[in-house]
């Protein structure tokens, strides 16, 4: 699949994005990325040209605090309109393919949020989900998690400090059969590995299958 720069809408200004499809493809998975990146960033790119290579159609997209150049994520609000238009994008360019959400770290989140505030969406994909802030287990962000009903899948690494002891795996049991969790042996909150050298390309590619699978599993 090639990927085509798009400028999607917000409001009364536009975001960046780039979106990969073909006729052959048999899901589109629409990804946000972390805080502090852009929607280009090599993770990103990485996964999603992995996924694109296993029949996923993609759709990445800036947030408009980032393409205005600041530090600081959106609130809310902002960040669930920027949301539900990307996924409009998307549904536009997928031919009644199923249209996924999900993202890196706060993208994820983010994604969650504006399911749960009636975005449509065939399911979720979470990479590094912030379950709370580093050394603040007790502000847990999983409250509007619980009523959410379509297929989600949570990518960890088991040395993500932003999900600390066994915290998530007791939000996505209580989440129920909807959730699935796969933790990633002595991976941080961005997949590296200490002792393992890696692009970030690379990492980003090497968590494509286990998505790809999900997706295929959950039509």
């Amino acid at each position: 699949m090639t990927s085509d720069p798009i400028r999607i809408g917000v409001g009364e200004s536009t975001v960046s994005g780039a979106f990969a499809g073909s006729p052959d493809a048999f899901a589109t998975l629409v990804l946000a990325p972390g805080a502090g990146a852009n929607f280009d960033h090599p993770f990103l790119v990485g996964f999603t040209d992995a996924l694109n290579g296993s029949g996923v159609a993609t759709l990445r997209f800036n947030f408009p605090y980032r393409e205005a150049g600041r530090r600081f994520p959106d609130r809310p609000p902002t960040a669930i309109a920027t949301w539900r238009a990307a996924m409009d994008a998307a549904t536009a360019r997928s031919d009644g393919r199923p249209v996924w959400a999900g993202g890196k770290s706060f993208g994820g989140r983010m994604a969650s949020m504006a399911v749960a505030d009636g975005m449509p969406a065939a399911g979720l994909v979470f990479l590094g989900y912030p379950l709370h802030p580093p050394g603040k287990p007790e502000a847990l962000r999983d409250k509007h998690l619980y009523g959410l009903n379509v297929p989600m899948l949570f990518l960890q690494g088991s040395h993500d400090p932003f999900a600390s002891g066994n915290l998530l795996d007791t939000v996505v049991e209580r989440i129920g059969a909807t959730a699935t969790l796969q933790w990633l042996a002595d991976a941080d909150h961005s997949f590296d590995v200490t002792g393992v050298k890696r692009k970030p390309a690379e990492v980003g590619a090497s968590l494509a299958p286990s998505v790809a699978e999900f997706m295929r599993g959950n039509p």
